[in-house]
C-alpha cells in the first residue's frame, strides 16, 4: 500500500497540478490539484468540541482516506494527495485533536518526517505513534511481506538500544511537545512461546531501559498475557496499558479490571463486531459512513474516558475506520456520548 501511495505522489507531482476556473470577475483562477482544505463545520460541531475537557483528545488512526470528503476534507482528492497534504486540513477539524501514526509500525520514521508532521498542525495537537514491529515481533510471520525473514527469530525483539536510537529519539526530536503516547503493539504470540509471567519479566526489563520522555503504552493482543504480573511490570516501569477493542482480548472493562487505574489513559478502537481486519476493510470501504454502530463499545470508551479526565489524567483515544465504518463519524458519536455524560 505504501508503494502505491509513493507512486501516486510522484505521478501527482509530475503531472499538471492546476486547472482553470472562472472567477467572479471572469478571470481564470488556477486551482492546484494537489491541495485539499478542511471541510466547513457547523456551530453544533464547534459546541461539542468546546465542551470536551482539555486533557481529553480524540482522533483517528490515520488521515489518508478519500472517502472522508465532505466529512473531514472540502473536496475529493486521491489517497496520495491526502498522504502528502491532508494532515494540515485534518488538524483544523475541531473534534480531531490528535491522530495516530500507523505507518511507523512497518519501518522507523526519521526525525525529518516527524518534524514535517509537527509543522503541519496547531500547538495543542498531539500524535499517537506506533513503534515499529521490529521492537515487538519475536519471530517474523511466514508472510510474503517479510520475504526471507519469514519464520525467523527477530534479533531486535525488545532491544532497548535499537528502540531508543531509531524509534524514541526521532519521535521526540521531530515532534517535540506534540509527541503523544508511543505505543508498542505486540501481535498475537504463540501461547507455548512465552507465558504471562515470562512476558511480564522481559517487558519490564525492556521498558525500564528506555529513556525518559514519552508515555510508553503497551498494547497486547493475547488475553493470556493480561495478568497481574503484566500490570505490575507496567507500573514499576512507569508505562501504561493501551486499552484496545480486539476480538482476541477481553473488552475494555475487563482489561481495566486487571490493570486498574493508570496515570494516563490510552485507548485504541480498531475493530468491531468480532471481525478480522481484512473482513472489516472489505465491508466498510470507502469508509464514508457508519455501517455497524456499536453503542456498547462506544459507551464503554466514553465511561473510561470521562472517569479518567475528571481525575485530571490525560486521555488519548484513536479510532480506526474498521471499528464502525467511518472513524471521523465515530469520533463525533463518541464525543456526543462524552459530553452528555
Amino acid at each position: 500500500m505504501r508503494g502505491c501511495v509513493d507512486i501516486g505522489i510522484s505521478l501527482c507531482l509530475c503531472a499538471s497540478v492546476v486547472k482553470e476556473q472562472l472567477s467572479l470577475f471572469g478571470e481564470p483562477v488556477r486551482l492546484r490539484r494537489d491541495e485539499v482544505g478542511p471541510v466547513a463545520v457547523d456551530d453544533e460541531t464547534r459546541r461539542l468540541a468546546a465542551a470536551l475537557p482539555n486533557n481529553l483528545r480524540i482522533g483517528t488512526s490515520s488521515w489518508s482516506f478519500p472517502g472522508w470528503s465532505g466529512i473531514v476534507y472540502d473536496r475529493s482528492v486521491s489517497q496520495a494527495v491526502l498522504a502528502r497534504r491532508g494532515l494540515a486540513a485534518y488538524a483544523q477539524h475541531p473534534l480531531l485533536r490528535m491522530v495516530g501514526v500507523d505507518r511507523s509500525y512497518y519501518a522507523p520514521l526519521d526525525r525529518h518526517t516527524f518534524a514535517e508532521y509537527a509543522a503541519a498542525v496547531p500547538e495543542d495537537f498531539r500524535f499517537l505513534v506506533k513503534a515499529c514491529e521490529q521492537c515487538t515481533v519475536a519471530r517474523y510471520p511466514r508472510h510474503p511481506r517479510y520475504g526471507e525473514q519469514g519464520g525467523r527469530i527477530n534479533p531486535l525483539y525488545l532491544d532497548a538500544g535499537f528502540t531508543a536510537d531509531l524509534v524514541v529519539a526521532p519521535m521526540i526530536e521531530g515532534l517535540g511537545d506534540k509527541a503523544g503516547p508511543l505505543v508498542f503493539q505486540f501481535p498475537p504470540q504463540q501461547r507455548s512461546a512465552m507465558g504471562g509471567d515470562d512476558f511480564a519479566s522481559v517487558l519490564h526489563a525492556f521498558l525500564s531501559a528506555l529513556p525518559a520522555g514519552p508515555t510508553y503504552a503497551v498494547e497486547i493482543r493475547d488475553a493470556h498475557l493480561l495478568t497481574p504480573a503484566y500490570a505490575q511490570a507496567l507500573r514499576d516501569a512507569g508505562a501504561v496499558h493501551c486499552f484496545n477493542h480486539h476480538p482476541r482480548m477481553p473488552d475494555m472493562t475487563g482489561q481495566h479490571a486487571v490493570v486498574g487505574e493508570q496515570p494516563e489513559l490510552v485507548m485504541r478502537w480498531m475493530l468491531g463486531h468480532e471481525q478480522e481486519y481484512e473482513e472489516a476493510r472489505s465491508r466498510y470501504d470507502p469508509f464514508d459512513r457508519i455501517v455497524d454502530p456499536d453503542t456498547r463499545v462506544r459507551r464503554m470508551i466514553a465511561a473510561l474516558a470521562v472517569d479518567s479526565s475528571r481525575r485530571g489524567r490525560p486521555v488519548s483515544v484513536t479510532i480506526n475506520n474498521k471499528a464502525e465504518g467511518c472513524a471521523p463519524l465515530s469520533v463525533r458519536a463518541l464525543t456526543e456520548e462524552i459530553v452528555a455524560a
